[in-house]
């Protein structure tokens, strides 16, 4: 069971480690790892805008350093702790590390990354696995 309670306050509190000097749209990521593990990031911005890390890269570089593992639950955060939606290119990254059953805590509720992002493009496209 999933205790979206603590997702959602981990989200909030990584906001306050969010680099947005250009923006000052702060945003936080927590999930959950297959292991039991939790996972964060937060959005790092550059002067050149396209360069930005989301929060969502962070998370998934947490995941990596912390040993890999297949993302179970995810939900993200504004700086007002409002629950958003990933965008597109993190929407993907999503895809990669958890497939069509990572649950999503969104404005609507929790979905699945399959209803989030229907028809996915990934590694059975591209004729592997």
């Amino acid at each position: 069971m999933t205790d979206w309670d603590v997702l959602r306050t981990t989200a909030q509190q990584m906001t306050a480690r969010s680099y947005a000097p250009y923006s000052g749209y702060r945003v936080g990521a927590a999930a959950l790892v297959d292991d039991g593990r939790l996972v964060r990031g937060c959005n790092v911005e550059n002067a050149s805008l396209g360069l930005t890390l989301c929060a969502e890269c962070g998370l998934v570089s947490d995941l990596a350093a912390g040993g890999g593992g297949r993302l179970v639950a995810f939900c993200c955060v504004d700086g007002q702790g409002a629950v958003i939606m990933p965008c597109g290119r993190c929407r993907q990254l999503l895809w990669e590390h958890g497939g069509p059953p990572l649950q999503l805590l969104t404005p609507a509720g929790v979905q699945t990354m399959a209803e989030v992002l229907p028809q996915a493009f990934d590694a059975t496209t591209m004729g592997h696995r």
